[in-house]
C-alpha cells in the first residue's frame, strides 16, 4: 500500500503513553529491558523539549498491570493522566479521547505496552477518526518478535507511520541550526556513543 509522506509537525502532534505500567513492563521480551526504559524516557524528554501535548494513561492499575512508572508521574506531572478502570483498548474510555481532542493536534504519536493490544488499538481507532498516527516502535513492547511484527504489520497496513524516538525527534526539528545544543544533549543523555559526537563539536566550537 503506498501513501503520501505525511511529515510530522511539532505544532499539530500530541504524544500518547499507553500502559507503560509496571507489571506490564514485565512482559517486554523484545527489547533489552534497559534500553527499553531509556527509549520511554528519551520519547518523554522529546516531548518536554517540542512541548508536545501529553497523554498519559493506565489500564486497570489497581489489578496485576501495576501503576504508571513512577519517572513518566515525575516527568508530567501537570498532563492529563487517564487511569481506565477496565476498557482494554484507551479509545473506548471517554475521558481518553475527550483529552486527545482536547489538545486540538490531528498526528497522534503513540508508544506503549503492550505493542499488539495498549498500542495497535487505540492507533487503529484514531486512525479510523480521522487523526495521523505515529508509532514509535522503540518506546513500544511486547512478548515477542513475532507478536511485534504481526502488530506492525497491521498498523502500518492501516496507515500508521512507524517510527524511532530518534526519528520522531529529527522530523520535529526539522533544522540542525533551530538549536544545536538543546537537540545535541537531548541524544547525549540516552545515546552513549552521540556524547563523543557532542564533545568533539564542544571542542570545535570552543577553540575557535
Amino acid at each position: 500500500m503506498t501513501t503520501s509522506y505525511k511529515r510530522l509537525d511539532k505544532n499539530n502532534a500530541a504524544v500518547l503513553l499507553v500502559d507503560h505500567q509496571a507489571g506490564l513492563l514485565s512482559l517486554v521480551r523484545d527489547i533489552d529491558p534497559d534500553k527499553f526504559k531509556n527509549n520511554v524516557l528519551a520519547l518523554g524528554d522529546l516531548a518536554k523539549y517540542f512541548k508536545l501535548p501529553t497523554i498519559l494513561t493506565t489500564s486497570f492499575e489497581n489489578g496485576p498491570n501495576g501503576p504508571l512508572v513512577p519517572e513518566l508521574k515525575e516527568m508530567f506531572p501537570e498532563a492529563p493522566f487517564i487511569p481506565r478502570p477496565g476498557q482494554i483498548n484507551a479509545w473506548d474510555n471517554e475521558d481518553f479521547v475527550k483529552a486527545v481532542k482536547a489538545t486540538g493536534k490531528k498526528q497522534l504519536i503513540i508508544a506503549g505496552v503492550v505493542t499488539e493490544v495498549c498500542v495497535a488499538f487505540p492507533a487503529l481507532a484514531a486512525l479510523e477518526e480521522g487523526f495521523d498516527v505515529f508509532i514509535v516502535t522503540d518506546a513500544s513492547g511486547t512478548f515477542n518478535e513475532i507478536t511485534r511484527n504481526a502488530a506492525w504489520e497491521r498498523m502500518s497496513n492501516a496507515g500508521a507511520q512507524l517510527m524511532s524516538w530518534f526519528g520522531v525527534a529529527c522530523e520535529l526539528h526539522r533544522d540542525w541550526r533551530n538549536d544545536i545544543e538543546g537537540l545535541g544533549n537531548l541524544f547525549s543523555n540516552h545515546i552513549p556513543d552521540y556524547r563523543n559526537l557532542i564533545s568533539s563539536y564542544t571542542t570545535l566550537t570552543s577553540s575557535k
